[in-house]
């Protein structure tokens, strides 16, 4: 399958520095005597989303817009990557630089993204399907290598694009097309799988709470390092009032992380994470050990000290030579 990538337009784009190979983002320069205004939705909305009416996702767009506008970022500053399934269409609808990658591969792509420019803000989507089926092993990579790197997964429990199969983190019960008689295999918990793979920022939302969503998306996107969100998102299609539990307009709870929670304890994390539905949202842990950008990048210039000013053709040749 070949991937589909959009690109922004480039006729507003200022003169920018060369990107830090090192870390660290863009600072905007503006021409002279011009402003730059941030940008608006109708300025970064792109094709109208194709989701069912009250599809969740629409909530998660609508807050990206709302956070790429309050956080003053521009289309040559951010990059958006997502897989397969409903919520990964998610580059079709910002028009800005974006990946509809393959199935399950968001991650591995938006890694290289982020290693080989790491002045980028990197934003990847996906569902639950993608994240933990299919992809299930490029999350547990990249969330223990800590690529530096924002990924929301929006969580419906369901197979939503396909009609109705059950997916990783479907509950016990739940009847669907390939579970006629209901589910048995016990679901995966997004949390602590994210916390037992190594990510160093792991938060929980839902769609119904929008101001909490921007929240949380602001908070991943300031960590240095994987930030993993997962946000319940109902497919109102196959598996309507999954959250409800959740919605205090529906009766529910929204019960956030206590504030004396440690976000640096692990083990208080697990146990935020070990609650039954709907459990606790907010952030649940956050750790400051280094990224795999700036591990990186140290080897590289270690290696780069060792033969001087080089060029890379003369550092390649003399590779070479030694080969011979």
């Amino acid at each position: 399958m070949t991937p589909i990538v959009t690109e922004a337009p480039t006729t507003q784009a200022p003169t920018l520095p060369a990107p830090s190979r090192t870390g660290g983002t863009f600072t905007v320069v503006n021409r002279p005597g011009e402003e730059r205004k941030a940008l608006t939705k109708k300025e970064i909305a792109a094709d109208h989303p194709t989701w069912c009416p009250g599809c969740g996702d629409f909530s998660v767009l609508a807050l990206y817009f709302k956070l790429i506008e309050k956080r003053r970022l521009f289309q040559e500053q951010f990059v958006s990557i997502a897989g397969i399934g409903c919520s990964s269409r998610f580059p079709y609808f910002v028009q800005a630089h974006g990946v509809h990658y393959i199935h399950g591969r968001a991650l591995p792509f938006a890694t290289g993204i982020s290693l080989t420019r790491p002045d980028l803000h990197v934003f990847v989507f996906g569902g639950d399907g993608d994240a933990f089926s299919i992809g299930g092993n490029h999350f547990t990579h990249a969330a223990r290598k800590n690529v530096k790197l924002t990924y929301v997964v929006m969580d419906n429990f369901v197979y939503g694009l396909t009609k109705k199969q059950t997916s990783p983190t479907s509950p016990l019960g739940f009847k669907s097309k390939t579970d006629m008689w209901g589910a048995m295999d016990q679901p995966i918990n997004p949390m602590k799988q994210a916390l037992a793979a190594g990510a160093t920022f792991v938060a929980r939302t839902t769609h119904s709470n929008p101001n909490h969503v921007l929240a949380m998306m602001e908070a991943a996107m300031d960590h240095d390092g994987f930030g993993f969100i997962e946000c319940l998102s109902e497919c109102v299609e196959f598996y309507e009032g999954a959250f409800d539990a959740s919605n205090p307009r529906k009766g529910g709870q929204f019960v956030e992380v206590p504030k004396d929670h440690n976000v640096a304890d692990e083990i208080a994390a697990y146990r935020l994470a070990d609650q039954p539905f709907p459990g606790y949202f907010g952030v649940f842990y956050k750790n400051g050990r280094p990224t795999k950008n700036a591990n990186e990048a140290k080897i590289i210039a270690d290696q780069r000290a060792k033969v001087g000013g080089l060029k890379d053709w003369e550092i390649l040749k003399k590779s070479f030579d030694r080969m011979k």
